[in-house]
Formats: C-alpha cells, structure tokens, sequence
C-alpha cells in the first residue's frame, strides 16, 4: 500500500518546483516521501503499535497488543504465547534497546524480558512488591539499572545483580497519571511524563515537577532524549529544548491537540505525532504536515523511529507506516493539473513548463503555480493535448487529439488549424518547428506544414502518409517518425531508415540527438543513427523492456529511457558500447512507482513526452501525472550502505536447529539456510552471495533467492557466509558467518573403511576362483548353445524390426490423420485461418484474462464492402480468390498476439487483447491504408476492395455475445455511414484519449 504525500492547499504549487535544482544534499519536502502502509492484511498481528525499535544486526520490533513483531524487510515474524520462543503474555508494552544492543520487552501484566544471544528469551521473575500492571515505558541509566514505569502505579528499578526495587507515588507527584514517556539525562535524573505535568526524579531520590519559571502549559507533559544526548521537553502543543536548567520554547503550533509521540532526526529535524491530526516535521521546509485520511487513519501517532538508513516508521493506532526519500517528484492532480493522464510536457524559453494530457493544457509558470488554460473542444469532452511546440516568434502551437492544432499567444487562443485548414482530423500526435521556422505538424494522415495561408502537405514522394508519432528538427533535416517507421526529410528528398530491417521495429515514438548522433526510440529497444549506419540496442542486447518511448540525456552522463513498464537509467557510454558491438550485459536501474513515480506507465505517441528543462532536471510524462527527477540527488539516493546480513534459520531435514555457535552435524542430511539483508528500503530488490568455504572455491551468485541447500557434503569443517548489496552498489564487507561440522557416517571412519577394503579384497579373491572353476567346466557346452541360439535370435530380430516398421507407419498416418482432423475443426478451408468456433473459443479465454487483470481488450469485426457484388460481376471464384488476399493483408497488418479469424462470407473478426481503443483505431487505419495501396485484386484490374470496421472495447461486465453485439453494432454503423469507415461502440466503458 502507498500512497503519495501532501500538504496543505497554500503549500502545493510552491513545492511543486522543489525538484528542479542540483544543490540541495538535504532531505527533500515531505511531499517527495512515498509513505508504505502495513496492517493486519500485510502480516501484523494488530493493527495498533505502542513501540518501535531497531536492533544492532537490523531486525525491526514492534510491539503490538498481540505481540512483538520482528521484522526483515520482507517477513513479519511474530513472537507471542503461543510460538518458539514465547513470551509471558501477548500485550507487548514498551521495547528498549540497552547500550550493550540487547533488546528489552515489557507487557501488560507487568513482565520484563530480555532476548539472550542464543534467540530465547528471559524473564525475571517478580518480587513481592512488583506490580502487576502494564510496563508503560523503560530506560537504563549511566549505571546499568533498568527503570520500569507502571501504569497507574510508580517505578521500579532492576539493577544488574536481579534486585528489583519499587517506588511508590509520593505525595504530590501524579505518577499514577503517567503518560508512556520516560528518559534519563545524563545526571541520571529521570524524567516522567504526566498527564498533569512533567516530573523528575533527582539522583538522591526526591521527586519534584518542573519548575515555574519554565511556564509549561497545564496538563499534559513528557520528555524525550535525542540520539545525541539532547533533552526535550512536549507540553500540549508546545515543544521545549532543555539547556542546562532552563528549558526554551521551540516550537508553538496551537490548534494541533497535544503531541503523543517526538523524534529528532539526524539531519536535526523534528518529527511529531499527534492524537487524531496526523504527523509533522518541522525543519529547513518549514512546519509540514501528513494529515490524518491522506494515508495515515485518524487516531493516535504512539511511536516514531528513524532506522539506520535514515526512514521515519511511525507506530499507530491503525496500523504501521514508513515515509522514505525518493528519486522522483511527482505532480498531479491533487497538485492543479487538469488532467492525471499527462501526454506531453514542454519547456518554452521564458522556462515555464506546459503540460497537455486528457484533461487539457496546463501551465506551471515562474510563480509556482498551476494555470488553466482554457481552450474549448469541439466534442463534449475536455479537450485532449497530444504535442506541443514552440515557434520562432514565440507562439505556442498545441496539437490535439480530434480538435486540430492550437496556436497560442501569451496564453490566448490566436488561430486554430482544423479540417477547413486543411489539417486532417484527430492524433496531432507531434509538432516541430525546423531550422527554416517552418512548424510541421504530424497528423493522422502524414505531415502538414502550417503557415498563415492554413496548412499544407509538402511535395515530397516517399513521406509516410499513416499515422505520426514523432517529429524531430536535427542539424537541418526533419526526422519523421511513424507507424511505418522512420524517414528524414532533408533538401526535399526523403530518406527511410530500415529500422524493421534490424530488429523488427514498426512504430517509432522519439528522436534525440546526442553528440552528433541520433537515438531512435522504437517498439523494439533504441536505434543509433551514426554516419548513416544504423545500430540497435534491445532485448537482445540487454535492455530489459522492449518498447521504449523515449531517451533524455542529462548533464551528467546519464540517459533516462522512458517506457510503459517504467524509467530506465542507462550511462551514454554504456549505450554506445553496446551499440558499437560490445558484449553485454548492458548495466542498467529501471525505477517503478517504488521510486516516487505516480506511475511505472510513461507516455508515447506524443510529444515531447519526456524533456531536459534548463536547470537540469528530467520531466516525464506519466498516466497518472508527471515525474520530475533531479539528478543531482541521484548520488544522494544510491549512496546506501551495503545492507548487514544475517542468517536467520537452519533447517536439517525440514526441522529448525539452534545455529548461534559452531554446530555439529550428522552427515547425509539436508541442510537449509536462511539468510536476509536487512535493508527496508526496496528490500525485494537486495542481491546476495554465498561461499561455503570447504566445498567452494568462489562466491555464487545467489540473484535475489534468500535460501541454500546443501544435500550430501562430506564429512569435515564448514563456514557459510552471505553478503548482500543493493542494485548496483557494493556488497556486505561484515558478511554473515555460520561454522558447522559434518560428522562422518560410520562407514565414512577411517578404521571401519580399512577393514571393509580388507573384506572385499578376500571376497574378490574368492569370486575370482569360482569364475575361473565355472569358466572351465561350462565352456563348451556354452559354446554350442551360443551357435543355436544365435540363429534363432536373428530370425527373430528381423521379425521384430518388421513388425516396428509396420508399426511406425501406422502411427504416423493415425497422427496425420489426427492433426487434419483438428486443423480442419478450427481452419477456414479457404483462407486458412481460424473459423468461428476457433475465434468463439479465443474470445472467452482472452475476455476472462482482461476482465481478471484489467488490461484493456478490443474487438474489431470487419466486413467487406459489397462483396456480393464482386461474386456477382466477377464470379465466385474472383470472390474467392479476394477473400484469400483480404485475408494475408488482415495478418500481415495484425501483431503476433492478435487473433485474426473468418466468422463467414466476407466477415473477419481481429480480436487484439492489451490494446486500448486508440491502438485498435491506429491497427485497423493501417490496414485500411495497406487495402488501397493493394493495387490489384484477384487478377482483375481496376477492381477495388474496401472495408468497414466496427471496434468495441471489453468492459468488466461483458460478456462475449454482448461484446460481439456491440462490435456488430459499430460495424453497421460503419455500413450506413457509408463504408471504407471504422466506427467505435457508441458507449465506451470510459472516456479514451
């Protein structure tokens, strides 16, 4: 569970910007931690958390009402009544780690435990003044005696020789009123937390509150010790610093109830919870606030903690929460954009950022602020931005989805391009403005050039004329970018780069030039363009996705490659090692919402999807909102110690063994072992190694498998250490180290080998002269049968291999027979491909698949326009024959994953799963542009053949009949509208782009 932060609505334009500069090495705002929630779903054993505390080796505990929790960074290991070890009663109070590491537990009946290096636990037993009661909250002083504070009771004190010592309230003090915060300072004076004040305890025993002239508001008070020694002191909603006798006041927030729960950071912040309005921090960003319903429930904050790799875990009452930094910053809609589907972001020269999507045309101006910009649609719908670019005398040119090109001015609407300009109508998927000034727009229908006369497609044979994906203007040529590949215009010629050629890449979605050379970002990896050579880096070469859409090189080395399965970060040098022929693999990081994107999906098809703004900061566009990445702050996020590991359980023939000194084993058994790093932050991405020492001579790579198995090993001394290490990071230097001796079988000793060898020796003598007697008095007469015998199995050798012949031939016509069978069950006998039952068999699976995993699933039927005509005039066999023509163009035109079949007559169905409603559209407009450049049909000349298509889009609650009836619906829509036409179902599960 994550969610992103937010503040207060005064603060959220401002902070929007906070990503764009290299030179803070502080922490970010708090808008830019991702929070991860837990709760009783997640493993917990409940959902409220009274302490939090993090142990030496790494391990977290929590202390909950059903036990204290230990946890890894991936498991949640609860440790109650009723496990190995167990504990005295389940309501776990408070924990303490002492100087010496060791973790202490109390619990509601008044127990102290304490874990023993050997994983048991130990409980002191009470005295007979020993309060049964919850142990609200401990600490140790300066001479190692452990101070217990009772719930509505007073103190105890064990001292290192097990005395236990307990203090009444005296008169005055309203320590039966404590509240769970004690702390010592270095006087070794105690300080207790009231609900009618703050108390203290003076090393000679007096108790006294806290002095007048401190002016502590009345009511509820409690101290806290920092880590570096510092003593607090939170009154109501205030918080004090204590300095030698007097304590200052830090901080006032009224308005906020009383605080519950105080941490101080190491980069010297102050973290507060509060009863039921939510958590805040107050350092070089201000005072920042998580409000209660964002992420966290409304109710009490009761502990905080920073671990050792700098995250806030905070304890409530309805459940466990950590806020960590991330890479990325995110604006969204809760941030003013209109719209979360963010299509193109552009940076004009005064350096305010535009952003285009489903919801409009935003603008993030100098002011920090969001703008509106109001351009209407022609359609119901908000209009939807697709490009945007820059001209030379400033203008603004915006292209959009089914409205055309805007041309703005300071914000205001100068000119449109639409239809009557001659812009063919919907996808002005990109603009570009060359050296010449000249602004191209790329359309639906190839590129146009505007201008003040309207808009014009340029006089050059061999330019793409389907749908424009990308436009680029590179040392004076125009790069076009298309799902026909990709072509240059330059000095009026055009020239096609054979992307498909090397790879197999249709669509192109971006250019960039990068040191002379020009990336292209395809459907199958990136191409370099370099001195008119072509090289490719893809699957094949090691990126680890397929389509990517497009690459930002920033100031420092690095290309960030944008894709629909996340942002991969890919050193330039990298790339162009694998592009001149080097041997992979190719080092890359790809970063997920895990790492402050809104979303793993970023945006192609339009443009500029992904941009280097002035101050060096990366913008992308997302489906859920645009992520900003500053890579200054990359060292600052990948500087992570190598995370500490431990083993955290042997297994021996499936049963748990104590493992914590060396340990001797029997041999023959199978041994397993568990091991973590204990980092918490993307802990499922830790990579680990093991090295047996006595049986390896080398470390395994183990990936990401936190077990080993070892089955066998022969007798002799052992040591297994494990390192771990972060993606891309160095690996454990302390590595964890467990020693074990396998004990040799008895008959793996030496003396008993001696005597078995002795025994053989006697027993291979004594065969030796038994063969030798049997050899002698059998030979000839096993020299006759061999004669006979030899005949007779020859004769019947060649029966057998006869019969095998026979045999095989039968089994080859049964299986020819079979395959016919089945092929001619779901094949259309003329064209090949799969008929209707195949086709109903397909949709059912494909539906059930899409409506489970909510991938989107569109189904065009198409139909060919007055085919009975072509019978009629032409004759069946014409028919026929196009048929079988119309039917290569349809397959020719699908991708592998389609289903193209024949329901009957002149009736193919393409059923296209993972394909939204603007893919289906783009797949069936090419194949309508492939129809009309099939320039002969059947033989017959002159004879043109067109279709109609009708496309519906799967909804959750479909089924395949009402699908294929919506889809049927379309495509007689497409008919009555006059053919050659795609029609879309009329009432789509939601509005697309």
């Amino acid at each position: 569970m994550r969610r992103w932060l937010a503040f207060a609505a005064s603060w959220l334009p401002a902070l929007a910007m906070a990503v764009g500069t290299a030179q803070g090495v502080g922490p970010p705002p708090l808008r830019d931690y991702v929070v991860d929630a837990w709760t009783t779903r997640n493993g917990l054993p409940h959902n409220s958390l009274r302490d939090i505390a993090q142990t030496p080796e790494g391990h977290l505990w929590f202390a909950t009402w059903e036990g204290a929790v230990r946890y890894n960074g991936i498991d949640f290991n609860v440790i109650g009544r009723g496990t190995t070890p167990g504990l005295r009663d389940n309501g776990v109070g408070s924990l303490y780690v002492d100087p010496a590491g060791r973790l202490w537990l109390s619990d509601s009946r008044g127990n102290l435990g304490r874990l023993q290096p050997d994983g048991q636990w130990r409980f002191w037993e009470r005295a007979r003044d020993w309060p049964q009661a919850l142990i609200h909250d401990m600490a140790m002083d300066s001479r190692g005696r452990m101070w217990l504070l009772f719930e509505n009771h007073g103190m105890g004190r064990l001292d290192p020789d097990d005395r236990f010592t307990y203090f009444a309230p005296p008169a005055g003090i309203p320590l039966p009123a404590n509240f769970p915060r004690i702390a010592i300072d270095a006087e070794d004076r105690i300080w207790v937390g009231t609900m009618d004040g703050l108390v203290i305890r003076q090393p000679d025993g007096r108790w006294e509150r806290a002095p007048s002239r401190w002016k502590l508001p009345p009511g509820l008070a409690w101290p806290y010790r920092g880590a570096d020694g510092s003593l607090w002191v939170v009154a109501a909603d205030r918080v004090y610093r204590v300095q030698g006798d007097d304590a200052v006041l830090v901080q006032h927030l009224p308005g906020l109830g009383h605080f519950t729960a105080m941490l101080r950071d190491r980069n010297g912040d102050i973290w507060l919870g509060t009863e039921n309005h939510g958590l805040l921090r107050i350092g070089a960003h201000g005072v920042e606030r998580l409000l209660p319903g964002e992420v966290l429930p409304n109710g009490r904050i009761g502990s905080l903690l920073e671990d050792a790799e700098g995250s806030i875990w905070v304890g409530a009452n309805g459940g466990l929460f950590r806020l960590r930094e991330t890479l990325f910053s995110a604006i969204t809609r809760r941030d003013g954009v209109s719209g979360e589907y963010v299509r193109a972001v552009f940076e004009d020269r005064d350096g305010d950022l535009w952003i285009g999507g489903g919801g409009g045309l935003d603008r993030l101006g100098a002011d920090g602020r969001i703008h509106h910009v109001g351009i209407r649609s022609d359609s119901p719908d908000a209009l939807s931005v697709l490009s945007i670019a820059q001209g030379r005398d400033g203008d603004l040119y915006v292209g959009t989805y089914t409205d055309g090109v805007f041309r703005l001015r300071d914000g205001r609407l100068q000119r449109r391009y639409a239809q009557d300009e001659g812009v063919p109508s919907g996808h002005v998927r990109a603009i570009a403005v060359d050296d010449a000034g000249n602004v191209w727009a790329g359309t639906r229908r190839g590129v146009v050039v505007l201008g003040e006369d309207g808009a014009h497609a340029p006089a050059a044979p061999g330019l793409p004329q389907g749908l424009i994906t990308a436009l680029a203007s590179i040392d004076g040529a125009l790069w076009i970018g298309s799902v026909e590949g990709a072509h240059v215009l330059r000095g009026g010629k055009v020239e096609r780069i054979d992307v498909d050629a090397m790879g197999g890449a249709r669509s192109v979605f971006g250019f960039r030039s990068v040191h002379g050379d020009v990336w292209i970002a395809t459907d199958r990896g990136l191409y370099r363009y370099r001195d008119g050579k072509l090289a490719r880096v893809g699957l094949e070469q090691g990126l680890p996705v397929d389509a990517v859409f497009q690459l930002v090189p920033d100031r420092v080395g690095n290309a960030w490659v944008t894709s629909n399965r996340g942002v991969l970060r890919i050193r330039m040098e990298a790339l162009d090692a694998i592009a001149d022929g080097g041997a992979g693999p190719l080092p890359s990081e790809r970063y997920t919402e895990a790492d402050g994107l809104p979303s793993s999906q970023a945006n192609g098809s339009s443009s500029p999807s992904a941009i280097l703004r002035g101050d060096g900061s990366v913008w992308i566009s997302t489906a859920a909102g645009i992520a900003a990445v500053d890579p200054g702050r990359l060292q600052r996020y990948l500087d992570r110690r190598p995370p500490p590991t431990v083993i955290e359980r042997v297994e021996v023939d499936g049963r748990d063994i104590p493992f914590d000194a060396r340990t001797s084993l029997p041999g023959g058994k199978r041994i397993g072992v568990s091991y973590v790093g204990l980092s918490y932050v993307m802990s499922d991405r830790i990579r680990y190694r093991t090295r047996l020492i006595g049986l390896d001579t080398h470390w395994v790579e183990r990936d990401r498998q936190r077990t080993v198995e070892y089955m066998g090993l022969p007798p002799g001394d052992y040591v297994l250490q494990v390192a771990a290490a972060h993606p891309g990071g160095p690996w454990t230097q302390d590595v964890a180290n467990w020693s074990f001796t396998i004990k040799p079988l008895w008959w793996q000793r030496s003396e008993v080998r001696a005597l078995g060898a002795l025994l053989l020796l006697y027993a291979l003598y004594t065969l030796y002269r038994y063969m030798v007697h049997r050899y002698r008095t059998k030979n000839l007469r096993l020299a006759r049968l061999v004669n006979e015998r030899t005949r007779d199995l020859q004769a019947q050798a060649e029966r057998l291999l006869a019969v095998d012949r026979e045999r095989a031939q039968l089994l080859e016509r049964v299986r020819r027979q079979a395959v016919a069978y089945e092929r001619q069950a779901r094949e259309d006998a003329l064209t090949g491909l799969p008929n209707r039952r195949r086709f109903d068999e397909i949709l059912k699976r494909d539906m059930a698949v899409s409506q489970r995993a909510g991938h989107p699933l569109c189904l065009a039927l198409i139909d060919l326009d007055h085919f009975k005509r072509i019978n009629d005039t032409h004759s069946h066999a014409v028919g026929d024959a196009v048929l079988r023509e119309a039917a290569i163009l349809f397959a020719a035109g699908s991708r592998t994953a389609d289903l193209l079949a024949r329901l009957g007559g002149e009736e193919f169905s393409l059923l296209l799963p993972d394909t939204t409603l603007d893919e289906a559209i783009t797949i069936c407009e090419r194949m309508q542009a492939t129809f009309e450049a099939h320039a002969t049909w059947a033989g017959v000349d002159g004879l043109r053949v067109t279709f109609s298509v009708g496309i519906a889009e799967c909804r959750f609650d479909d089924t395949p009949a009402r699908l294929m009836e919506r889809a049927d619906a379309a495509m007689y829509r497409a008919k009555n509208q006059g053919r050659n036409i795609i029609c879309v179902d009329a009432n789509p599960p939601e509005a697309r782009l």
